[in-house]
């Protein structure tokens, strides 16, 4: 037998270190069963423990939240009799009060676990601190819990959700986080019949409106009412709040639009119900006023009332406006609105047919328009002043539509209007004309007549122009110190805005009414012989006039 082979009487080697000890009956086994049995009902329990006391003291109910935090006289915990909230201890294992001298566990770190009783537990619970003492682990290894006050077991807390400042933050009230469910089965249906009456609503409001007005002399159909009640709370609320447009919005006089389609109605045709229940109230009142007191006239009286009969009379035998324009010019005006390109000039303005379209019913008047109006009265006024002249008219002078944002908006001296009069002299005319558009929504017209030393304002819903009046008189005064080197004299002078201005009935005729206030003041006339029911006529006759660029004989 060599030297390298094994002697018989030497013991065999072991395949594989035993990792655990071998005992009777498989006790290791049973053992590591037991120890993680352990280790998953300690942490079970500390983490019911600290998430309790966590939730006690984030409460907002005094008495818990003092009981928790506060040890009581004998310097224990309060009794699960006092606070039947506080959940109940398990009854803890025999093996959990084994010592360090118990049988160790083969393989394995020597580590056993020794709980307090829940005498012990009771008398030590809270320390001198104010925080609940660590369990006791004895072994090699020892572990103590995190004290219920450090940054570990706030995010600890915070990471089971419970009630601390960052569960606050995510909706958690009470402790309780709330169920995040659906909507109700008949929640929309509950929403559309809201909506479907408060529609219903709004209508009984502008019928029973309607009917106050027809009442007091309002002459047109219910769809052209409620679009001036549209149009009448749109210019409430931008007189209300003085809004400017912005510059990011589509200027609406300056979009295009295809012929025959309105652009008048760009806005919600839902009218808060608060502003009908005022129109309402307003009409309502009217009716409710008091019978004049009776009087006995005086002589000035008497001859005020027989030059109001004389005025009436008058006015009877003038002719009125026509319903239609005559034949040749009726088919003169369908081929004008056929026309392309550029349709008519007149000194520095010109119109196109865009520009025309904006005549047809129910559209809103652009800057084009107005201006090429106001060119023509210019016009007709300078060819006036010849001796050969049938009639003479008033020297007039008409500023164009961008007059009246750059006074408003810069001031006399930053717009540099002494330019615009640079090679005429207003003080020297007979009446300024001047188009005023408010908040890029409404026309109105306005005159400075030297000849009845006023200042006047024609408006077609018959709003307050008090600003136009202090606009205009400070651009009078700063105007006469540019030119005249001394203060405008406004001695005699009055703001003048006539009552009996024609008013319209709907919501995008206020071009067409301005237009012809101004053409009237042109003429000299005193008063104005046209109201809604002519602007059908007045809309073709303009496209007549504009396309020949004269105005139509006649009234």
């Amino acid at each position: 037998m060599t030297s390298r082979k094994r002697q018989a009487a030497d013991s065999l080697l072991p395949v594989r270190s035993a990792k655990y000890q071998r005992t009777e009956e498989n006790q290791g086994i049973w053992n590591r069963w037991r120890q993680l049995g352990t280790d998953a009902f300690t942490l079970g329990y500390e983490t019911v423990r600290l998430g309790y006391l966590s939730l006690m003291n984030s409460s907002q109910k005094p008495g818990i939240s003092q009981a928790v935090s506060k040890p009581n006289q004998t310097g224990s915990l309060p009794s699960q009799a006092t606070h039947p909230a506080l959940p109940p201890r398990p009854p803890i294992p025999d093996e959990f009060h084994k010592s360090k001298d118990s049988q160790p566990v083969a393989g394995r770190s020597r580590l056993s676990y020794s709980l307090p009783s829940r005498s012990e537990s009771s008398s030590n619970a809270v320390n001198g601190n104010g925080n609940s003492p660590p369990s006791t682990l004895t072994g090699h290894t020892s572990v103590t819990p995190v004290p219920s006050t450090s940054k570990e077991h706030i995010q600890h807390s915070q990471s089971y959700d419970f009630t601390g400042s960052s569960a606050n933050r995510r909706g958690v009230v009470g402790g309780i986080c709330p169920r995040r469910g659906r909507d109700h089965i008949y929640a929309r249906v509950h929403k559309a019949k809201v909506q479907e009456d408060r529609k219903k609503d709004r209508e009984e409001l502008v019928q029973e409106l309607f009917h106050y007005k027809r009442s007091t002399g309002y002459t047109s159909d219910f769809d052209s009412f409620k679009s001036l009640i549209n149009y009448q709370a749109r210019l409430e609320i931008l007189e209300r709040h003085a809004l400017s447009p912005s510059p990011s919005l589509t200027d609406l006089r300056a979009k295009q639009s295809s012929p025959g389609r309105s652009r008048r109605h760009s806005f919600s045709d839902d009218v808060d119900p608060d502003f009908l229940e005022r129109a309402l109230r307003k009409a309502k009142k009217s009716f409710e006023l008091p019978p004049p007191k009776p009087f006995s006239p005086s002589h000035d009286r008497l001859r005020l009332s027989a030059r109001h009969k004389d005025e009436a009379i008058e006015k009877r035998l003038r002719p009125k406006l026509p319903k239609a324009l005559p034949p040749d010019a009726d088919t003169k005006v369908n081929a004008l609105l056929c026309k392309k390109g550029v349709i008519s000039k007149v000194a520095r303005e010109s119109v196109n047919d865009r520009d025309l379209s904006r005549l047809l019913p129910s559209q809103w008047l652009n800057d084009e328009i107005m201006n090429f109006y106001g060119a023509m009265i210019l016009t007709r006024s300078e060819s006036n002043r010849d001796s050969t002249a049938k009639r003479k008219m008033p020297d007039v002078h008409y500023f164009s539509t961008f007059f009246w944002p750059k006074l408003k908006n810069e001031g006399y001296e930053q717009g540099r209007l002494a330019k615009w009069t640079k090679k005429i002299d207003i003080f020297s005319k007979d009446v300024i004309l001047i188009p005023i558009n408010h908040n890029n929504s409404h026309w109105t017209g306005a005159a400075i007549n030297f000849r009845r030393k006023r200042i006047e304002s024609y408006d077609s819903m018959n709003l307050d122009r008090h600003q136009v009046f202090k606009t205009l008189r400070s651009y009078l005064d700063s105007e006469h110190r540019n030119k005249r080197k001394k203060p405008f004299d406004f001695t005699g002078w009055q703001n003048y805005n006539p009552e009996d201005t024609p008013q319209q009935e709907n919501g995008y005729d206020c071009g067409v009414f301005t237009c012809q206030f101004l053409e009237s003041l042109s003429r000299g006339e005193e008063g104005f012989h046209f109201s809604q029911r002519d602007m059908m006529y007045l809309r073709r006759r303009m496209i007549w006039e504009i396309g020949h660029a004269k105005f139509l004989d006649g009234p």
